[in-house]
């Protein structure tokens, strides 16, 4: 049998598949269980970013990269909204289970620090792929677009929604109350995805800002989405894919010290 530091002799192996299935059935179920907010409102953001786009400036905005400027636009919409609901499902279910005093029913079962951080990642990314599919099947019904490569594209939404959901992990760690989590959401994670290409070419930008973004995950996890959809981009694929998935098991690896340490898991 397996011998763990935390919780003495395993009676489940060296991975206890049922507590790890059971954490990432929990955390999915929790978002299913109110599809509305979870799944639908997104969608419904989206589509009126689109729609305030296309009034606004969609007939007399330029092409970019080649191409119309909705359907430009459309792929960053689809991540960025990916992206900011994977760190909403992690930090919120942390945050609020700290607060509640129920963070004592997830930590006291056999598990181990990485089955942990694996069972709430899974909601994330869970997260991310069911919006994913339904704004993907939005895309092509309203304006036509088909993923031209679509295993990048669900290797860009897989990896960036691992990478946001780890991110939300530990703003959930570290806050102790909703108007810290909200500070480290309007001044940190949104202010990152709307500088991430979502809008507009980095081309466009002054020299001496490119570098800048540059240096943004966010922008590589846009940037590779929209080339999963659209074929075109602004980095090397192989590059932004690598950028996303080294980042996303960097911050995975921040998340599973907090839980092998007990980092800030008080209320």
């Amino acid at each position: 049998m397996h011998k763990s530091a935390n919780f003495g002799v395993r009676r489940f192996g060296r991975v206890n598949w049922l507590g790890l299935w059971t954490l990432f059935r929990r955390e999915n179920l929790r978002f299913l269980n109110i599809w509305p907010q979870t799944v639908l409102a997104p969608m419904v953001t989206a589509g009126l970013f689109l729609l305030v786009f296309s009034v606004a400036v969609g007939p007399s905005r330029a092409p970019v990269m080649g191409m119309p400027f909705l359907q430009f636009l459309a792929p960053g919409l689809v991540m960025m909204t990916i992206i900011q609901n994977a760190f909403t499902n992690t930090s919120s279910s942390v945050l609020s289970s700290k607060m509640t005093g129920s963070i004592v029913d997830t930590l006291m079962p056999p598990l181990s620090p990485l089955e942990t951080t694996l069972g709430f990642l899974g909601g994330g990314v869970g997260r991310s792929l069911a919006i994913g599919l339904v704004l993907t099947v939005a895309l092509a019904l309203v304006l036509q677009i088909v993923p031209a490569h679509p295993i990048w594209a669900l290797a860009f939404i897989t990896g960036g929604g691992a990478f946001m959901a780890a991110l939300g992990l530990l703003g959930g760690i570290y806050a102790r109350k909703f108007d810290q989590m909200s500070a480290i959401s309007n001044f940190l994670i949104t202010p990152l995805a709307f500088l991430s290409g979502t809008f507009y070419s980095i081309t466009a930008l002054p020299d001496v800002l490119q570098p800048l973004v540059r240096i943004n995950p966010m922008f590589y996890i846009i940037d590779g989405g929209r080339f999963g959809f659209l074929g075109v981009s602004d980095s090397s694929p192989l590059l932004a894919l690598i950028v996303v998935w080294v980042s996303a098991i960097i911050a995975s690896g921040l998340v599973w010290m907090c839980f092998r340490t007990g980092y800030r898991m008080r209320p």
